[in-house]
């Protein structure tokens, strides 16, 4: 397939391991942001076939993951409503709220519905202008745009009974969070591609001369994730810290202004709730004021819903790179994909959800670990 068979090519994964291994002398923990790049890398093995000085720290770039336990509550809360129509994308219906998950509000009754876009939701709501039609917007810099378009086509529309309930977030602020905190150990980041083809890159440079790291943005194939590394690890043994693009295909500094624009138009940033880390500042976005009518927080009064995180879940931590999942004692046992104790075994970006779909249940100390060849490996 074009620009993915590409990317996935061993012997050129072989050259950019045999240039990272000529160029490492000494340890680096690096962090992947996001999640989708975590699978890619716990898939193809990446972490082992790479040389023992260079750690991968898997960070909280999963939307659904960092999505916190009172929005999951108040989206249960919504769907249960007789008069609602809720619609989703379909990896938050397992995700566990408080005692249940979506399945169970359609399971007792409730009308759940799972959507491929935002937009499917807007003209289900145009079908059903007799009942409230609610799309749960959660996600990074990615997925925000949609969400923005569907609210601003439905205040355009005079579609009154559309809402949504938003839990965006933004990464940047997470980078800094965690740059702070006094349990870091990231050295570099590879950051998250997709975000930025849609943000570009100009919030990065700050980033990485303040806290001294570099930043490069990165893909989400073998390759590119290979390159990243290189390009990161090139930069740490030359005592540099700037913002480096191996993602050049889809990303450009400026971004999408398009879908700069109106995100602008339709979000305003705010203070938000991470699942399992807390409340990281200017992090998060939420509808503006002109568009505060179709925010469903506000028109299903569930802004007072608070909880707290389960104890036996450990995502947090997975979610700070502080533990990888097999080190839970929950992974694998009373946790897992049927019987999940939090969203990072259940997302189709989870970290935990990774290491138990490849199996990684059990892994030794890396100095004992025997990397995999490449043609062990399933980059192929």
């Amino acid at each position: 397939m074009k620009y993915i068979d590409e990317f996935q090519d061993p012997e050129l994964a072989a050259r950019l391991l045999d240039e990272i291994r000529a160029t490492v002398t000494r340890p680096w923990a690096l962090m992947e942001v996001c999640g989708g790049q975590t699978h890619s890398i716990i898939r193809h093995g990446l972490d082992q076939l790479l040389p023992d000085e260079i750690e991968l720290i898997h960070g909280p770039g999963c939307p659904v993951c960092v999505t916190p336990l009172e929005v999951i509550d108040k989206a249960l809360e919504i769907a249960s409503r007789p008069d609602v129509i809720f619609c989703s994308f379909g990896d938050m219906l397992r995700v566990p709220g408080t005692g249940r998950d979506l399945f169970q509000v359609r399971g007792e009754g409730g009308d759940v519905r799972v959507v491929y876009s935002p937009l499917d939701a807007l003209r289900i709501a145009e079908e059903n202008p007799g009942r409230e039609v609610v799309f749960f917007g959660i996600g990074f810099e990615t997925t925000a745009p949609p969400n923005a378009m569907a609210v601003h086509q439905a205040r355009a529309r005079g579609i009154r009974n559309f809402s949504l309930l938003v839990s965006h977030v933004r990464v940047p602020p997470a980078i800094e969070a965690i740059m702070q905190s006094p349990q870091c150990r990231v050295q570099g980041f590879l950051a998250a591609g997709h975000v930025c083809s849609v943000m570009g890159t100009e919030e990065y440079p700050a980033l990485a001369e303040r806290f001294k790291v570099p930043i490069v943005v990165t893909g989400f194939e073998p390759l590119d994730i290979l390159e990243g590394v290189r390009r990161t690890v090139r930069q740490l043994e030359r005592g540099e810290h700037t913002v480096g693009n191996a993602y050049p295909r889809a990303v450009r500094p400026e971004g999408n202004p398009a879908a700069r624009a109106m995100l602008d138009d339709v979000f305003e940033v705010t203070d938000r709730a991470w699942r399992g880390i807390g409340v990281i500042l200017d992090s998060g976005w939420r509808l503006s004021e002109r568009y505060r009518d179709h925010d469903a927080e506000h028109r299903f009064q569930v802004g007072d819903i608070a909880t707290l995180e389960p104890a036996e879940c450990r995502a947090g931590e997975v979610l700070q790179g502080l533990l990888k999942p097999h080190e839970c004692e929950a992974f694998g046992t009373t946790c897992t994909p049927r019987t999940p104790l939090g969203a990072t075994m259940v997302s189709s970006e989870g970290a935990c959800a990774a290491y138990y779909l490849y199996r990684r249940l059990e892994l030794p100390a890396r100095a004992e670990t025997t990397a995999p060849s490449l043609k062990e490996s399933s980059v192929v």
